[in-house]
This record gives C-alpha cells, structure tokens and sequence, in this order.
C-alpha cells in the first residue's frame, strides 16, 4: 500500500494491512515527488526487495543456551536469514520486569494487534512502551486499533507526561520516544532529533533509555521488521541485566530487526509470534527460564 499521510489514507492503509497486505509506505504528496524523491524509492525499493528474498529464504528454529553479549557499540549487521540453527541464547532476568518495550516494523501493525489482544494482565501491572516505524497520523489510527484489540488503553506518547501501569504508549509519528527521569519517576521524552537507522521514532532510542532507567527491569520484545534498527537497543538491555525476546523468522513478515537482535547474542528468547503473548504472561506470573 502507497498513501499518502492523511487520516482517511491511513485508515485505509491499517484496514489493508488486517486484510493481508504485507506493508505499507508513504506516498509524497505531489505526483512529481513518486518519481522524484529519493527517500521514497529507497523505502519502496527495499521493502520490495525484503519481501521477495523472504519467499526463497528456508526455515529453522533457534536452540537453547547461552551467549556472551556484543559489546555497546559494537557495529550490528544485517543477519543471513535462514541460518537460525545458529543462535544462542541468554537467561532470562531474575528481576520481575517493571516495564514491557516493544520495537517493530514491516508487518508490525498486525503483530503488534496479535499481542496486544493478549496481555491485558501485563499492561494492568506494567506500563506498555511501543515503537512502531510509521509517519505522523498512521500511529494515532494504529493507537486507536490497539486499544480496541487490548481492551486497555492505548494513546500516542505525551512528552513529560509520567509512565504508569494500565496504559500503552505509542511513539508518535516523526519523534523518537525514550523513558527519562523527572525526580525519581520514569517520564516520557519525545524528540525530533535525527534520523536513526533511517527511521523516526526509531526504536534503539526507546530500548537504550530503558536500560538506564530500568536496568534488569526491562523487558523489550522485537517483533517483524526491515533493517536493524533496535538490535543495538536490545544489546543495551541485555548489558543492563534485562531481557529480550525476538519474534521468530517464520512467522516474520521480514526477520531483518528481530533476527538482528537474535544474531546479536541479546535475546533469551526467539519464539514464534503466537507464544509471545503465552510467553509474556508466564513471565510476569513469575516465570523466569
């Protein structure tokens, strides 16, 4: 789907995305700027080909273990998709989160919907942080979806406002949002700074906040997604003491952020999309392998 950013265009582009579109990208406002504009053909262009190479990519499953952590700072590539078998994984924080993260991208929207209908329990006994790749207006309307698949609610991020249990926040479009302190209490940040891996919001600034501010607390889940972004903020987390899970490359519609993480040594755990939600209220029940 190509639109431009307007509300009615951005309800017809999540209502796509229910349906069965893989992603979306949006359009310049001028007919001139389809043909001119060189950061719409690269997004048009790169998720075209992410979602042809997933068709010819084959499967496997990720074992259990343990993996020592990339260093901060330490440049994160593109993993090859297909080779899962190699992963290993960390043990999960014995601290009882105090706050979920959750970073995606392409397919984002209907994973983020999978989930959320899931975990009301957890968004009752921790405050939900959400960054999802999207342009102004597209998060106010996939705030709104939210909300009616978690029955909780779901608002666009208010800068300063203060992170409580019982809600979930979504990075508005065109500012990145990260958790910082006001006295003791984590806030909300919101910034228009630079493009990060290409994107605003972007979800390494989310993931790295929290790790300052929560430490082992943090549980961040990486869902489907082009790139990287986020695989730098997962190593943060796990560096801190927290932990992350990745959504799995088969029920990815592109394993680029997530497997990232993964390769990256963050996660304890790559699942497929359908036991995340199982998974993250085992945790908060008290589970901690």
């Amino acid at each position: 789907m190509a639109s431009t950013v307007t509300r009615r265009n951005a309800e017809i582009s999540l209502r796509a995305l229910a349906l069965g579109a893989a992603d979306y990208v949006p359009k310049p406002e001028t007919n001139r700027g389809i043909t001119t504009s060189p950061e719409f053909r690269r997004e048009l262009i790169d998720k075209i080909r992410h979602l042809g190479a997933r068709r010819r990519v084959p499967v496997a499953r990720a074992p259990s273990g343990v993996a020592h952590i990339r260093p901060v700072g330490a440049p994160i590539e593109r993993p090859p998709l297909g080779q899962a078998a190699s992963l290993k994984l960390r043990p999960f924080s014995p601290v009882m989160p105090r706050v979920l993260l959750i970073g995606s991208s392409t397919g984002g929207p209907q994973a983020l919907n999978a989930v959320a209908s899931r975990i009301g329990r957890v968004v009752d006994a921790v405050p939900v942080l959400i960054t999802q790749h999207m342009p102004p207006m597209f998060t106010t309307i996939l705030a709104e979806h939210l909300a009616r698949s978690a029955q909780r609610r779901v608002r666009e991020a208010v800068d300063g406002e203060t992170v409580r249990s019982g809600t979930i926040y979504v990075a508005p479009g065109g500012r990145h949002m990260r958790v910082a302190q006001q006295d003791g209490t984590p806030v909300i940040a919101l910034d228009e700074g630079p493009l990060i891996n290409f994107c605003r919001p972007a979800v390494d600034p989310l993931f790295a906040s929290a790790a300052r501010v929560y430490g082992g607390a943090a549980l961040a889940v990486i869902l489907t997604g082009m790139g990287t972004d986020g695989a730098q903020g997962a190593v943060d987390i796990a560096a801190a003491g927290g932990s992350v899970i990745a959504q799995d490359e088969a029920s990815s519609i592109v394993w680029g952020m997530p497997g990232s993480a993964a390769h990256a040594g963050a996660c304890a755990a790559v699942l497929p999309l359908d036991d995340i939600a199982p998974k993250l209220l085992r945790i908060f029940a008290g589970e901690r392998t």
